[in-house]
């Protein structure tokens, strides 16, 4: 009975430990992208933590709210990120099989993410500013796209692993062996969405504040203070979710599972680490090398990743 407890408490302080985790490390890998990606184009880079600078001193800032704001301008910001980080915790680091781990089915974790984006395209609609409408309009237009290539790939996983729970699919994959033909599209088709809903190159380019590019950008501009704040940490949760989920997903290896020792544990966390600095790289180095491409080219992009999801869920129901 004791050890069944000590158990319970265990698991419990790794689930809270996983809470502050993500918290921590989702600024620094926005630091680490901004990082290599200056190295690669040859300039001088800021440090890692130049994110979490940024952040700390818009906290410290008072917040300037437009006289045309509603309620929902001032609320929005805290609900963005309530829900950023509640989605970035449910998906595994180091270990599967945590006390979350029924709360974290993929339909749930694409409802909170939904539940952010529609959040926030209020809030871009809520001042009346044309940039912030533009915004708005071109967020709802290339989530309209990305948002049925996503739920494909989760029913190819789906059918898979016989379950949509994150832990169950981290699990299956684990031992399954290798890579299908059919994850190897919907892994494609995951990673071109996850480009599109971070809003990255080329895609949307998060360091323009051009008004004939700007996607999310544009529907923050009103933002200042604490309130901008909570914004940027909840977009970098968001790129932290994707590229963990990536990782569990469809790169499971080096995750502990239930019942696995310490060492095993220290070497998830390593794993974990690891995966998240080579997906920072990858990211560097595509936005370094592709440029932003027009508004109206970005359905077609994402009709490639709607194509490759069905391709992939064809195959593994054939």
């Amino acid at each position: 009975m004791e050890m069944s407890a000590l158990s319970t408490i265990s698991q419990a302080l790794l689930q809270a430990l996983q809470i502050l985790l993500v918290l921590v490390c989702a600024p620094l890998l926005t630091g680490w992208v901004r990082m290599v990606k200056a190295r690669l184009l040859g300039r001088a880079a800021a440090p890692v933590f130049q994110p979490w600078r940024d952040i700390l001193r818009l906290l410290r800032k008072e917040a300037i709210v437009a006289p045309s704001a509603s309620k929902l301008f001032v609320m929005a910001p805290t609900v963005i990120f309530a829900a950023s980080w509640l989605a970035a915790a449910l998906v595994p680091t180091a270990l599967a099989g945590q006390p979350l781990s029924p709360s974290a089915d993929l339909i749930a974790l694409l409802g909170l993410l939904g539940l952010a984006r529609f959040v926030l395209v209020l809030a871009g609609l809520d001042v009346g500013t044309s940039f912030g409408g533009l915004g708005a309009s071109r967020e709802v237009f290339i989530s309209s796209l990305a948002e049925p290539a996503m739920m494909l790939v989760v029913f190819t996983l789906a059918i898979l692993a016989g379950s949509t729970d994150i832990s169950t699919i981290s699990i299956f994959m684990a031992g399954s062996g290798g890579m299908r033909l059919s994850l190897l599209f919907a892994f494609v088709a995951f990673l071109m969405v996850a480009v599109a809903e971070n809003a990255r190159v080329p895609v949307d380019n998060p360091a323009t504040h051009l008004e004939l590019t700007m996607v999310h950008e544009a529907m923050i501009l009103e933002y200042s203070g604490r309130h901008l704040a909570l914004i940027e940490l909840a977009a970098s949760l968001k790129l932290l979710l994707y590229v963990g989920l990536a990782s569990c997903l469809f790169l499971p290896w080096g995750m502990a599972h239930p019942g696995s020792g310490g060492l095993a544990l220290l070497g998830g966390f390593a794993a974990w680490a690891a995966k998240l600095a080579l997906g920072g790289v990858a990211l560097a180095v595509l936005e370094t090398g592709r440029a932003k491409m027009r508004v109206f080219r970005v359905p077609e992009f994402l009709g490639g990743a709607l194509l490759l999801a069905f391709i992939g869920l064809l195959l593994v129901g054939g």
